[in-house]
């Protein structure tokens, strides 16, 4: 199934004892169509705060529901941030994190001088000028297979730092700048951390060859700032031939 969320008010993805949670709402609107105790597992985990507009998950069920009445029937039992997109039977052995070849996320930041309202829990507002220009250039330094242990949280749990980046372009369209980001898979806070460098050279305070010294040094203190997670969205998991499923939406105003 596809789902998008507002990450505003949630926890995030994982299940959590102290708030709630995109899966725990899942699970608990999915178990009440299927009468029955439903397991949802994502694509990936996104942090409290962060959006999505194309997050998979899948579940296993003895119930036999239409697909429609498994879309209508979550969304009338989910809370208004969270809502079901598509739904469709999954291929044999099919698993929403492990079958994926590719994720693909944007961040959107709200470059202007003049604090937002409507925005403000949705894009990260930059109020200095930001060269989009320059941060796309800079950014095709990190493209390819590397070691992102500079773009890495400290908390990361993941066994190696390697991760494949097949596509970055920053683009703006009037006061706002969207980032999109596709890999293999993304380390704890990667885009954040990447996003954040990016802006330093978009700022002016780091030339645009800093980036590939970054990622050089291996070092997340070199880095720029990790930006918030208001601005972050999960648009798109790739499944291959796998899966096919409707194309991605990213946000803002640009196409």
């Amino acid at each position: 199934m596809g789902v998008e969320y507002d990450g505003c008010g949630l926890l995030g993805w994982q299940s959590q004892k102290d708030g709630p949670s995109v899966q725990d709402a899942l699970q608990v609107a999915l178990s009440r169509v299927a009468d029955e105790a439903v397991a949802v597992t994502g694509a990936g985990r996104t942090d409290a705060g962060v959006h999505a507009t194309g997050q998979v998950a899948h579940f296993d069920t003895r119930a036999e529901r239409p697909m429609r009445a498994w879309v209508l029937g979550a969304n009338t039992a989910l809370p208004p941030g969270i809502a079901l997109r598509w739904a469709q039977p999954a291929p044999e052995g099919f698993h929403a994190r492990f079958s994926a070849v590719a994720r693909s996320y944007s961040y959107l930041v709200l470059n202007r001088e003049t604090r937002p309202a409507l925005w403000r829990d949705r894009a990260w507002w930059v109020h200095r000028p930001l060269d989009a220009a320059r941060m796309h250039r800079a950014g095709q330094a990190l493209l390819g297979e590397h070691d992102f242990s500079a773009f890495r949280a400290a908390e990361c749990q993941s066994r190696t730092p390697m991760r494949r980046l097949t596509a970055l372009a920053v683009q703006r369209m009037g006061d706002f700048i969207r980032v999109d980001v596709t890999a293999n898979a993304f380390l704890h806070h990667m885009v954040r951390n990447i996003v954040g460098t990016l802006a330093a050279v978009g700022r002016g305070d780091a030339p645009e060859a800093w980036v590939a010294e970054v990622l050089a040094g291996r070092d997340r203190c070199q880095g720029g700032a990790t930006a918030p997670a208001a601005g972050l969205y999960m648009v798109a998991v790739d499944y291959g031939a796998l899966l096919p499923q409707p194309a991605a939406e990213r946000p803002g105003p640009l196409a």
